[in-house]
C-alpha cells in the first residue's frame, strides 16, 4: 500500500510513519535520559547474550550451510531477472560497491584493534606467545569472514529474485510471498518492514558511531580537534550534512563515484603500509592464516563458551553476528539493487568469496603488521590499543614512515566509507518506507539521512562503544527470524519454479516461453500455498 503525500513523494504510510515515530521517539528518550538509556543498554545487552546467544550461533552457522548447499544445487544456474537480462554493472564496479558498503568502516576500525585485542587477551592461550598471535588472527578472519557475507547473500538473494524474477516490489515483505501469500499487503508485511529499518538504521548508526569515533581520533592525531564525545557529535553532524550530498545524488552519480573513491583510497593505503611493512612475513602469514581459518571454521562456527562463560562471546562473536544481521536489510537490499541480471551462482561466489578474500588481505596486512611490531619489534601497540581502541590505526601507521601522510590519508578513508554507508543506508530504508520504489523521493531519503545520524549520535552519548554493540545485538535478534523465513521462503519459490519448468519441457511447450511470459504465469502459481 502506498500513498502520495505530495507530487512525487509516496510513502508506505504504515511502515513510515511507525518506524519514523518510533525512532524519534528513541532519540528524544536518548537526549532527555541518558544516563537512565545507558543502565538499560548494560542490562538489556546482558540479557539478549545470556538468553539467546546460541539461538545467534545456530543461526548463523545455518545461513552459512544454506548458501553453500543454493550454490551447488540445480538452482544456481536461474538468473536474478528475466533470461536474457544481463549485469547492469560491470563486475569491477558491481564488487566496489558491495564492499564498501558491506563491511568500510567497521573493518578500518577494527583490522588493527581486534588482532591486538586478541594477543593481548587471547581466548584459550597465553598472552603475547606465537600461539596468541596465530589464533587472533583466526578469530579476526572467523568475524569478518564467510558467515557475515552469507548472511547478506540471504537477504539480497531473497529480494533481487522475487523483485526482478517475479516482477514483485524491491521490499523485504516480498521475500514473504511464498509463507502468507496475499496476506503480505496487511500488517504481517508491515511488521516485517518495520523490523528491517530498524535493523538498518540501528546497524548503520553503529557504523557511523565506530567511524566517527575514528575519525576524531586521527584529527587529534594530525592536531586538529581533541577526542571527546561533544566533538564526535560535532563531526556526526557535519559529515551527515555532506553525506546528504551525495543521498541526493543518487545511485548512479553519488554513490557509484564514491564507491570507487573508496576502494582506490583504500587500495593506496593497505599498498603503501604492505610495502613499507613486513611484507614477506605478510604474504607467509596470509597463506597460513587462510589453512589455519579453513581448518578450524566448523569448530569456531559452533562454539558457545556453554562451560566457561559467555563474557568473551558478548564483547566478540556476538556483537559481530548481531552487527550483521543487523545490517543485513541494507547490504541485503544495495547489494540485490545492484545484481541485476546475475545468475544465482554468480551472485553467491562474487559476494561470498570476493570481498572476503579482499578483507582477509586488508586484515592480515593491517592485523599482522601490528602483531609484527608488538611481537618481533619494539612493542607498544597493545597498551596503546587497550587504552583507546579507535586510536588503534593511526599507533599503527605512526611507526611507519611516512605517518603524518598515511594518517591523513586514512581519516579521509573513513570520511568516505561514512558517507557511503550513510547514503546507502539511507536509500535502502527510504525503499522500504516508500513501499519499494526504487527511485524513492530526495525529501524522503533527506529525512533517513538526518536521522541516521541522530541515532548514531545518541548511541555514543548514552553508552559510547557499547552503546553501539547493544544497539546491534537488540535490534538483529527478531530480523534474525526474519531471515529463518527467508531461507525457507527462497527455497520454497525455486523448487516451484523449477518443477514449473520441467511442466513446460514435458509438455514440449516452445523454449521462449521460459522468461517474460512464463514469469508472469508463475507469480500467482509460483506462491499459491502461501495463503493457504
Amino acid at each position: 500500500m502506498q500513498i502520495k503525500a505530495s507530487p512525487g513523494f509516496q510513502v508506505n504510510p504504515h511502515v513510515f510513519y511507525v518506524s519514523a515515530v518510533l525512532v524519534l521517539f528513541f532519540v528524544s528518550i536518548g537526549v532527555f535520559f541518558t544516563e537512565k538509556l545507558s543502565v538499560i543498554f548494560g542490562s538489556l545487552q546482558n540479557i539478549i547474550v545470556v538468553n539467546f546467544g546460541w539461538f545467534y550461533i545456530l543461526s548463523v552457522a545455518f545461513f552459512l550451510l544454506f548458501v553453500v548447499w543454493l550454490y551447488f544445487s540445480p538452482y544456481g544456474n536461474i538468473r536474478l531477472g528475466k533470461d536474457s537480462d544481463r549485469p547492469e554493472y560491470k563486475d569491477t564496479t558491481w564488487f566496489a560497491m558491495l564492499f564498501s558498503a558491506g563491511m568500510g568502516i567497521g573493518l578500518l576500525f577494527y583490522s588493527v584493534a581486534e588482532p591486538i585485542l586478541h594477543l593481548a587477551s587471547p581466548r584459550d592461550t597465553a598472552p603475547g606467545t606465537i600461539e596468541a598471535a596465530v589464533e587472533a588472527m583466526n578469530l579476526t578472519f572467523f568475524h569478518w569472514g564467510l558467515h557475515a557475507w552469507a548472511i547478506y547473500i540471504v537477504v539480497g538473494l531473497s529480494l533481487a529474485y522475487f523483485s526482478y524474477r517475479h516482477d514483485m516490489p524491491l521490499t523485504i515483505r516480498s521475500t514473504m510471498y511464498p509463507l502468507f501469500g496475499d496476506r503480505i499487503y496487511g500488517i504481517r508485511g508491515n511488521i516485517v518492514e518495520v523490523l528491517a529499518i530498524f535493523g538498518t538504521l540501528f546497524g548503520v548508526a553503529t557504523s557511523l558511531g565506530l567511524g566517527v569515533m575514528q575519525i576524531n581520533a586521527g584529527m587529534d592525531y594530525l592536531g586538529l580537534m581533541s577526542v571527546s564525545v561533544n566533538n564526535q557529535i560535532l563531526l556526526i553532524v557535519f559529515i551527515t550534512l555532506a553525506a546528504t550530498t551525495s543521498v541526493m545524488s543518487g545511485l548512479n552519480r553519488g554513490i557509484r563515484i564514491l564507491s570507487q573513491v573508496n576502494i582506490l583510497l583504500g587500495l593506496t593505503l593497505v599498498t603503501f603500509v604492505f610495502i613499507v611493512g613486513p611484507s614477506v612475513f605478510l604474504l607467509g602469514s596470509y597463506v597460513q592464516s587462510i589453512g589455519y581459518y579453513l581448518q578450524n571454521i566448523v569448530y569456531l562456527t559452533f562454539q558457545t563458551d556453554a562451560f566457561t562463560g559467555l563474557e568473551w562471546q558478548k564483547m566478540w562473536t556476538m556483537f559481530y553476528w548481531g552487527w550483521w544481521i543487523s545490517w543485513s536489510p541494507f547490504v541485503g537490499m544495495f547489494i540485490a539493487r545492484v545484481s541485476r541480471g546475475r545468475t544465482i551462482r554468480e551472485f553467491i561466489r562474487g559476494v561470498l568469496l570476493a570481498p572476503a578474500i579482499v578483507t582477509f588481505i586488508w586484515i592480515i596486512v593491517f592485523g599482522n603488521t601490528a602483531i609484527h611490531m608488538e611481537v618481533f619489534g619494539n612493542g607498544g601497540i597493545v597498551n596503546a590499543v587497550q587504552t583507546s581502541i579507535p586510536t588503534a590505526l593511526y599507533v599503527l601507521l605512526d611507526k611507519l614512515p611516512g605517518s603524518l601522510l598515511s594518517s591523513a590519508l586514512a581519516t579521509i578513508v573513513v570520511m568516505t566509507f561514512f558517507v557511503t554507508s550513510s547514503d546507502s543506508g539511507s536509500l535502502v530504508i527510504s525503499i522500504l518506507s516508500s513501499g519499494g520504489d526504487p527511485k524513492p523521493a530526495i525529501p524522503l531519503r533527506l529525512f533517513w539521512s538526518l536521522l541516521q545520524g541522530a541515532v548514531a549520535a545518541v548511541l555514543l552519548l548514552t553508552g559510547g562503544l557499547v552503546g553501539l554493540q547493544t544497539a546491534a545485538l537488540t535490534t538483529a535478534l527478531p530480523f534474525c527470524v526474519v531471515l529463518i523465513l527467508m531461507c525457507y521462503s527462497i527455497s520454497k519459490g525455486l523448487k516451484t519454479e523449477v518443477d514449473g519448468y520441467r511442466v513446460i519441457a514435458s509438455e514440449k511447450k516452445p523454449p521462449e516461453n521460459t522468461s517474460d511470459n512464463k514469469t508472469k504465469q508463475l507469480v500467482g502459481e509460483l506462491f499459491e500455498g502461501g495463503s493457504k
